[in-house]
């Protein structure tokens, strides 16, 4: 990791953000393509394997906790290189039923003295049937895989669930669970599809559409008052079989990077984290742990993912950590998980998750 952020992240860093991207995705894809001894070596050095980090959440076996957030690998084209460099999972996506360009460039923000990111991306797909087509022909995968879907822009929220219907069933038998993102800030008025009405008819008929696929929803970090916990009672309503909390959030909590901070979009990375954290604790007080919970944003130490696990997290995501931390983050943060659980003389996560209060 020392290596990366002293030499790599400083030739990454002084392009563009989402150039710096779209090259380390073609990197990586390269890589999976034509993996050689390589992929061996590298997951030789950077996968962590102990039985007492394994997780079972919504039917699902994971051998690792900590996972790689929706938002990175869009497209499906780097899928087996995350279970290389040491991710217990992958979210895909946001992956819309059509191909949509997303919103105009530039989209993407660093903020280095904040270790946080500002997206305003506006779910840029290639588009279900092309996902399906990369999954397909790179599958099976050594670890669990989702997809995250959404509604194309210009798909009225009065006819949103035939998006989401229509990306999951050309999805359907390729993914080991389907997440409902409602929460971006980043697509007019989606966020308003996280009304209770609403949220319960939308997953009614994905949890439908998805067959014995697991349905989760991804939720906002932005809520006031109860609103976050109505529509926590119609997921649950609706047949879902888990909550991702959270997404990007629309505030600027304390921000170094000030010329940064005006610009529109999602914030996520290490201001996001006690946010966060806290609508991890509503949702699992909301659900009394009846579903497993997803706990992401600003996971960048053992010590921030061992909090989100008390507060009800079951399974764990990054992405703006890896950004600034590099390719060995995922070991570090289940090295550490394993240092504290030692300390604390725990055996199992299961033993953890929720522990706040109990």
């Amino acid at each position: 990791m020392s290596l990366y952020r002293e030499l790599a992240r400083p030739i990454l860093f002084r392009s563009d953000a989402e150039d710096a991207h779209l090259r380390v995705l073609h990197l990586l894809a390269q890589w999976q393509a034509h993996p050689k001894v390589s992929a061996d070596v590298v997951q030789q050095l950077l996968h962590v394997a102990d039985p007492r980090l394994h997780v079972r959440a919504f039917g699902v076996d994971f051998a690792l906790p900590i996972g790689l957030a929706a938002g990175l690998d869009k497209h499906a084209e780097a899928t087996h290189t995350w279970g290389w460099l040491g991710f217990g999972h992958a979210e895909l996506g946001t992956i819309t039923p059509q191909p949509q360009p997303g919103n105009p460039r530039p989209r993407l923000f660093r903020l280095p003295a904040d270790e946080a990111l500002i997206n305003r991306m506006g779910f840029n797909s290639v588009g279900a049937a092309k996902v399906a087509e990369n999954l397909f022909a790179t599958r099976p995968f050594a670890i669990p895989i989702g997809c995250n879907v959404g509604k194309n822009k210009e798909t009225p929220n009065e006819a949103a669930v035939d998006d989401y219907v229509a990306a999951i069933e050309q999805l359907r038998g390729l993914a080991d669970w389907f997440t409902l993102n409602v929460s971006s800030p980043n697509t007019p008025d989606l966020r308003k599809l996280q009304a209770p009405g609403a949220m319960r008819a939308l997953v009614e008929q994905s949890v439908a559409a998805a067959g014995t696929t697991p349905v989760l929803v991804k939720v906002a970090p932005d809520f006031e008052d109860d609103a976050l916990e109505q529509t926590v009672d119609a997921v649950l309503e609706g047949g879902a079989a888990g909550v991702i909390a959270s997404n990007t959030t629309l505030t600027r909590p304390n921000l170094r990077e000030t010329a940064r901070a005006s610009e529109t979009g999602g914030l996520s990375g290490a201001p996001l984290k006690h946010l966060a954290t806290a609508t991890i604790r509503r949702v699992y007080a909301r659900t009394q742990g009846k579903v497993p919970l997803i706990g992401v944003g600003g996971i960048a130490t053992a010590e921030d993912a061992w909090e989100k696990l008390l507060a009800g997290a079951d399974l764990l995501q990054v992405y703006s950590a890896l950004i600034f931390a590099g390719p060995g983050l995922a070991k570090e943060l289940h090295l550490g998980l394993l240092d504290i659980m030692e300390g604390e003389g725990v055996k199992s996560l299961a033993e953890v998750v929720g522990q706040e209060r109990r």
